[in-house]
C-alpha cells in the first residue's frame, strides 16, 4: 500500500489484487502501436514520447496510479518525473508488461496491430548489416562502414537505454495507432 512522496513499486501479484477491488488505475506508458498490441485490461494510454505529467491521473487514498511498460525501464522513468514534479505517489509495475504476462494474467491482445518496435528495430538493424556487408564483399568495402554505423548506434543504445531507430520507428503512422 503506497505511502509518503515517494516512487514505489508494485508486484504484479498486488497489482491484481488492487484491480479486483478498484484500487487502481493502470496506465501504460508505451508508445501506441505497442499499446495497441498487447496491453492489460482498462490501461489508459499514455506514452512518454508525449507525456504530459499533468495529464497523469493522481493516486488518492483509496485509488493508486500504477503506471508500467514492456519490462519496467519506461514506467520507472516516468515514476521519477512524476516525483520530481511533485506528483506523487508514483508506483510502476515491476517487470512491466512481460511479468504480468508471466505470471498468466489477462492481456488483451489485437493481432492486427503493428509488431513491437523492439521487433522492427531488429529487422531494420539486421537488414542494414546485412546490405552493407554483401555490398561491401560485392561492391566496395566502403559499404562496410553502413554496418559499422548500424553497430556503433545499437552499441550506444545498449549504453545510454534510447534508441534513435526506435524513436523514429515510433513516429511511423501505423505505429501511432492505439487500440
Amino acid at each position: 500500500m503506497p505511502v509518503g512522496p515517494v516512487r514505489q513499486r508494485v508486484s504484479v501479484t498486488e497489482l491484481q489484487a488492487w484491480l479486483a477491488t478498484n484500487r487502481a488505475i493502470v496506465v501504460d506508458v508505451r508508445e501506441p502501436g505497442e499499446f495497441a498490441g498487447e496491453r492489460i485490461p482498462g490501461a489508459l494510454s499514455m506514452p512518454m514520447s508525449k507525456l504530459d505529467l499533468q495529464a497523469v491521473p493522481v493516486s488518492q487514498p483509496d485509488r493508486w496510479v500504477v503506471l508500467y511498460c514492456q519490462t519496467g525501464n519506461r514506467s520507472t522513468e516516468v515514476a521519477h518525473q512524476l516525483v520530481q514534479a511533485g506528483r506523487t505517489p508514483a508506483i510502476d509495475l515491476i517487470g512491466g508488461l512481460q511479468a504480468w504476462k508471466a505470471a498468466g494474467l489477462e492481456v488483451l491482445v489485437d493481432r492486427r496491430a503493428p509488431i513491437s518496435l523492439m521487433r522492427q528495430v531488429q529487422i531494420v538493424a539486421g537488414s542494414l548489416v546485412f546490405t552493407g556487408t554483401v555490398l561491401g564483399a560485392l561492391v566496395s568495402p566502403w559499404f562496410l562502414l553502413l554496418s559499422g554505423f548500424v553497430g556503433a548506434g545499437l552499441m550506444f543504445a545498449g549504453i545510454t537505454n534510447t534508441c534513435a531507430l526506435a524513436m523514429l520507428l515510433a513516429k511511423l503512422p501505423y505505429n501511432q495507432r492505439s487500440a
